[in-house]
């Protein structure tokens, strides 16, 4: 089941994104010294409860029959229509069982009824996997951007609803 978390739920998200990001960390190369500001990294309590508290995200979460948070999505709500999507994510071991495409359709759902007419994505250009699924799932590649910070290439996508 996909439902809206609560703020007393944010420990248990930050750990299934962490958890997500860090097979890409290691498959890529990405280290705590060398992308600091990657996910897997980066991430942290604090941060989600900013974007709970402050910035008002959409943040949910899959939850199993036991209540267990297995996946994690938000969306920030942008001035001109636009829905950002952010760390969509669920743990290794459940790959494969189509909970990806069941959080991508919801977040779809879920920001049409905000009245989002796009969504958008950044990821990491050299995964490759991920590009290929989300040009599966209807998003179209826009553009790429290098920063210092980081050993990658940023990739940027977008969907229109």
């Amino acid at each position: 089941m996909i439902k809206p978390i609560d703020i007393q739920n944010i420990p248990e998200c930050v750990k299934v994104i962490k958890d997500s990001f860090i097979t890409v960390a290691n498959e890529l190369g990405f280290t705590a010294e060398n992308a600091p500001r990657f996910t897997a990294f980066a991430i942290s309590e604090e941060r989600l409860q900013y974007q709970f508290s402050n910035e008002h995200r959409l943040m949910l979460a899959y939850y199993l029959d036991n209540g267990r948070i297995i996946g994690y999505y938000s969306l920030l709500l942008q001035d001109n229509d636009e829905c950002e999507l952010n760390n969509l994510c669920f743990l290794p071991e459940y790959r494969h069982n189509h909970i990806g495409a069941a959080l991508l359709n919801d977040a779809y759902e879920r920001a049409g009824k905000e009245g989002c007419v796009k969504i958008n994505i950044g990821i990491v250009e050299e995964n490759k996997v991920l590009r290929k699924w989300y040009e599966d799932n209807g998003f179209v590649h826009i553009g790429t951007k290098k920063f210092d910070f980081f050993p990658f290439t940023c990739g940027y996508m977008e969907k229109n609803l």
